[in-house]
């Protein structure tokens, strides 16, 4: 605890409120709320923590807070600073599905449509329904059943749903309004629980089929059969009163949270949803924060009613949602909040050597690797590899592995635009010149670590130009590996020294990843880079094919070996004048 952070514990006020801890970089790794801030934030720097927590603390170096009214106003606001800032310690609910819904439109002539956004337009609203392909059959089902019209807007003439009995035809006959009413009260009555008529009357028809031997028919039959009882009928419990509501359940071990959520639709238990994640709050205080983003962030459809656990303040949660909670004390809502708890029990028990092993092969080895370099565990780590073929189209590639996790959504790829001939050193102070420049100049975050594939004379320019140039303070490692491109030693310090890993270690284990990984990366957009210049090489400098005809050539043939097996009725056909397709096969032939 430094001496900020000391200072600033004495002066937490006894109201209700916000925290947002910092790291050494001044970013956000964690926002909570407190009932009572001055007790909640100092307890993270006294008394004996697990293992996590004692890393969430490790790595604060800063923090602040803000008062609230009352408990729900803070419930609220920590729900909108982890929006903003995205938290890495917090939970992150990033599943931006929706489910979707069957909807029975308003419109002058109805149509049965399914759709995941829900508005304010008069139609009528079914589901939703997480089983997606059997909604989706379902509908398909009452479309043969119910003749709805079928088009977005009314054609000229009649279509072929017409011919096959499944349009009434309103684009050239007048279809009364009681017409639709019977049909439209019909499918109502259908997704509101009534489908067992249709289900009854299906299985006799096809036991007709089946008697007259018109097995493709009886097959058609049974397979509407069974997308009814995907979508109408998969249960585990059945409710008499139709309602549609959402079951929680939730289990705590060793500082893990497991939640399990039970969809139920129309008195039945249809799907559940799975989360597991760390907690550094009370478990009744992370699952509110749970409930908040599960319907805001993760975009989950609010049910009429949910069903919680007695652990759960009903009033805080009915006040943040503004849905129906109940805790259940006996019956059948009761047993169903005791089957979510009983999965998530048995879930976390299962998936907990699972976790403990990915812990160990990814946070616990950049923790390891820190120490052993004498730095502060590099929970950022940006590695660097170049690849040509003597001099001809350089590149380098850049990797981010993040607590050990390989995170692609912020690779990226570089074409040498300044060095001439294979200069492997200038390559990389270019690269790295230009990524830190961006960086600097954009404010993104900078790496604990920067490995580059290579040896000494690799890391000293990435040093020079990492230190003198940019005057950042970047710790810098080089890869090398043995005769058999497996890798083999660490550099590090200043002067560079090999550094000694143990070769079972999982620290070893995570550089022998970061540096395949930056390699094959490498590699593969050199190799793209080469075969599409190679191809276009041969369509220079003829007249009539320029910018434009290189591409419909590539987009068409994509290979040089196609272009040459092609006929110049080929190339005339994709608008290539015959001159110009002439000289093309001449120089392929050459």
């Amino acid at each position: 605890m430094n001496d900020n952070i000391r200072n600033k514990l004495t002066l937490l006020p006894d109201q209700p409120g916000c925290y947002l801890m910092k790291d050494r970089q001044g970013t956000v790794i964690y926002v909570g709320k407190a009932k009572i801030l001055k007790n909640r934030v100092r307890s993270y720097f006294t008394g004996s923590h697990d293992g996590k927590t004692q890393r969430l603390v490790s790595e604060i170096e800063d923090f602040e807070y803000i008062m609230t009214s009352s408990d729900i106003e803070a419930l609220i606001l920590e729900m909108n600073l982890i929006k903003k800032y995205d938290p890495k310690y917090n939970v992150m609910l990033k599943d931006d599905k929706s489910y979707p819904f069957i909807k029975l439109t308003a419109e002058r002539h109805p149509r049965l449509i399914t759709t995941r956004k829900v508005k304010r337009d008069k139609g009528k609203y079914f589901g939703p329904y997480p089983n997606v392909q059997a909604a989706n059959e379902t509908k398909k089902l009452l479309d043969r059943i119910y003749p709805l019209r079928k088009c977005s807007t009314l054609p000229d003439r009649v279509c072929l749903y017409y011919h096959l009995g499944q349009c009434l035809a309103p684009c050239i006959q007048e279809v009364s309004d009681a017409q639709y009413k019977e049909l439209t009260d019909e499918i109502t009555r259908f997704l509101n629980g009534g489908y067992k008529e249709i289900k009854n009357d299906l299985t006799g028809k096809m036991m007709s089929a089946a008697e007259q031997l018109d097995f493709e028919r009886a097959k058609e039959y049974r397979d509407q059969i069974a997308h009814i009882e995907a979508t109408m009928e998969k249960q585990k419990m059945n409710m008499a009163d139709f309602i549609d509501r959402d079951v929680f359940g939730y289990s705590v071990d060793k500082g893990w949270m497991c939640v399990q959520v039970f969809f139920v639709r129309q008195g039945k238990l249809i799907e559940r949803e799975v989360s597991m994640f760390p907690i550094y709050q009370e478990p009744e205080e992370e699952i509110l924060t749970f409930l908040g983003q599960f319907y805001t962030k993760a975009n989950h459809f609010k049910p009429k009613e949910i069903l919680a656990p007695d652990s759960i303040d009903t009033d805080l949660a009915e006040e943040l949602l503004q849905v129906k909670v109940l805790k259940p004390q006996r019956g059948q809502k009761k047993e169903l909040v005791k089957l979510a708890y009983k999965n998530a029990k048995v879930a976390l028990q299962e998936k907990f050597s699972l976790i403990e092993r990915d812990e160990d092969r990814t946070i616990k080895a950049v923790e390891q690797l820190g120490s052993q370099l004498g730095i502060y565990t590099p929970h950022r780590i940006e590695a660097f590899d170049n690849s040509n073929i003597q001099g001809t189209n350089p590149v380098s590639a850049m990797v981010v592995f993040i607590d050990g996790k390989a995170n692609k959504k912020e690779y990226r790829k570089y074409k040498i635009k300044s060095v001439q001939g294979p200069d492997d050193y200038e390559s990389m102070r270019e690269v790295v010149r230009r990524r830190y420049t961006r960086v600097l100049k954009e404010e993104l975050a900078l790496p604990d670590l920067i490995i580059i594939d290579g040896g000494k004379g690799h890391v000293e320019a990435v040093r020079d130009v990492i230190e003198n140039e940019l005057g950042l303070n970047i710790p810098i490692s080089g890869l090398v590996k043995d005769d058999k491109h497996r890798t083999s030693q660490l550099l590090f310090g200043d002067p560079l020294q090999i550094v000694s890993l143990g070769r079972n270690s999982q620290e070893f284990y995570l550089l022998q990843r970061i540096q395949d990984e930056v390699h094959r990366f490498a590699i593969t957009f050199h190799r793209q880079l080469r075969g599409k210049n190679a191809f276009q090489s041969v369509l220079d400098d003829i007249e009539g094919i320029g910018e434009k005809r290189k591409k419909l050539l590539l987009k068409s043939f994509g290979s040089i070996k196609k272009m040459k097996e092609a006929s110049l009725t080929d190339f005339t056909g994709l608008g290539i004048p015959m001159r110009a397709a002439e000289e093309l096969m001449r120089k392929l032939q050459q």
